[in-house]
């Protein structure tokens, strides 16, 4: 399980895991709109890191990011680390 600590956004962290494939699964986030995290827990899982980040990058909500834009940069930051 990775967990990232989110900025800006309602959410104040965001567990994960990423299969050997790079498919994204037990997507959980911590705080924020619980609706509206589920969803995009549900929407997501089962997808290729890299298509999620495509998907979520420069989402809006306030402070210049949202929760799925939290999401992807979790991404991004567990790709450098794991490449």
């Amino acid at each position: 399980m990775h967990t990232y600590t989110t900025r800006g956004t309602c959410s104040h962290h965001i567990e994960f895991d990423v299969k050997d494939d790079n498919t994204l699964t037990k997507v959980k986030f911590i705080g924020g709109c619980t609706g509206n995290t589920q969803g995009i827990a549900k929407l997501v899982e089962g997808k290729n890191i890299d298509e999620v980040i495509s998907l979520l990058k420069g989402i809006q909500c306030r402070a210049g990011t949202s929760c799925p834009d939290q999401l992807a940069t979790a991404l991004i930051k567990y790709k450098e680390k794991n490449n």
